[in-house]
């Protein structure tokens, strides 16, 4: 399965610059988005580009991280680096539409989909990545903080060397999209909710869920350092169209009753099934 993520991966992520972002001279930041930059100032492939900005990276972390690249990754990187080069300069794909704002939706959305299949595949693409976890072997600032202000900078620039502010701020765009993207393909989409119901009448909100909603339930060992007392707290799994339903009865047998809902992004083992 996971050859399977990477080959889908690597095809989304080369056509999302061939098709969308490189014709349109949308930089979604990144590595990828420097090489982008290069290309717009000195017309040098993106796709090789990539690859030889890559090396140093890879070599500075190897030295000052211990930093270690899977097979699965160094393949990744190259293949997907190369069909890019390949789509665009020998195939010639020409872009669907002369719309930049849709060139940077679809760009962005393609290019989330293509970097989360390949993180689903056990490999990355390298880059701003690595970046961030360098400097932060030297500030204070987290790697991801580190991430976004190289991103940050890479599309300034591509703003700049455009002389564009709206192209900088359609890269801004597509980051966005790929970003969310990424955090959906991999985290999921949260159709589930975890509850947490502390109750004075726990007997019967327990009844209630197995009853009404035909759920399992855990009770777990609470203590009020206010009240100095012991209180079980209900947990359960429910999804998010039972979510007004467990509301309404939780309320209605008892109105006082303390109530935790939180989003669910995975939920994993017997016990819960969610109901279309």
């Amino acid at each position: 399965m996971s050859i399977l993520f990477l080959i889908i991966g690597s095809i989304f992520y080369a056509l999302s610059y061939s098709v969308f972002l490189i014709p349109h001279n949308i930089v979604p930041g990144g590595i990828s988005g420097l090489a982008m930059v290069l290309h717009i100032l000195l017309k040098t492939p993106v796709g090789i580009m990539v690859i030889l900005l890559n090396i140093p990276l890879f070599i500075f972390a190897i030295r000052i991280l211990g930093f270690s690249l899977g097979a699965k990754s160094v393949i990744t990187i190259i293949v997907t680096n190369l069909l890019i080069d390949f789509l665009t300069y020998n195939i010639k794909i020409h872009s669907p539409t002369s719309n930049v704002i849709l060139a940077s939706i679809y760009g962005g959305v393609m290019l989330g989909i293509g970097l989360g299949l390949i993180f689903r595949g056990g490999a990355n693409t390298g880059g701003t990545d690595i970046i961030g976890q360098i400097l932060n072997r030297f500030t204070n600032f987290s790697v991801g903080i580190w991430i976004l202000i190289v991103d940050t900078i890479i599309i300034t620039l591509a703003g700049i060397v455009t002389n564009s502010i709206e192209l900088a701020l359609f890269g801004y765009l597509a980051l966005f999209l790929s970003t969310r993207v990424i955090d959906l393909i991999l985290e999921g989409i949260d159709y589930a909710r975890a509850a947490f119901v502390i109750s004075e009448k726990a007997e019967k909100v327990t009844e209630g869920i197995y009853q009404k909603l035909g759920r399992g339930i855990t009770i777990l060992d609470g203590f009020s350092p206010y009240t100095k007392t012991k209180r079980p707290v209900i947990m359960c799994v429910i999804t998010k169209r039972e979510t007004e339903n467990f509301k309404h009865l939780i309320k209605s047998i008892d109105e006082k009753a303390f109530v935790i809902l939180t989003d669910v992004f995975e939920v994993l083992g017997q016990g819960f099934r969610p109901r279309v």
